[in-house]
């Protein structure tokens, strides 16, 4: 927070913890991109393994999301993602209160 606006000890603290939670939100939804782009890799290659034994994209597609890598993917995929919308509503919570005790802190003044 730039120190020309902030009021109070306990505004910065909440605005400090809100930045700590974007990041740690911010490594979440990365964790869930890279997931997601090995699962989607993942899917492609068996497609084409696939195909090139004359197994239809059907099939393919089935015996995938059947494999452990598609389940695993897909499973650290949904858990990051659950994460960084945790940490996104946490730290929207602490900006919201940075700006209560900012507005607070106006209006006492």
């Amino acid at each position: 927070m730039n120190p020309i606006y902030q009021h109070n000890e306990s505004e910065q603290d909440a605005w400090d913890l809100a930045e700590s939670l974007m990041q740690q939100a911010r490594a979440m939804m990365r964790e869930a991109e890279v997931a997601l782009d090995t699962w989607r890799t993942g899917k492609e290659m068996n497609r084409l393994r696939c195909a090139r034994r004359g197994i239809s994209t059907t099939d393919a597609e089935i015996r995938w999301s059947a494999s452990s890598n598609a389940k695993n993917a897909l499973t650290t995929n949904n858990f990051s993602t659950g994460l960084a919308t945790m940490y996104y509503n946490a730290a929207t919570a602490n900006y919201a209160r940075a700006l209560y005790l900012h507005v607070t802190d106006l209006t006492r003044g």
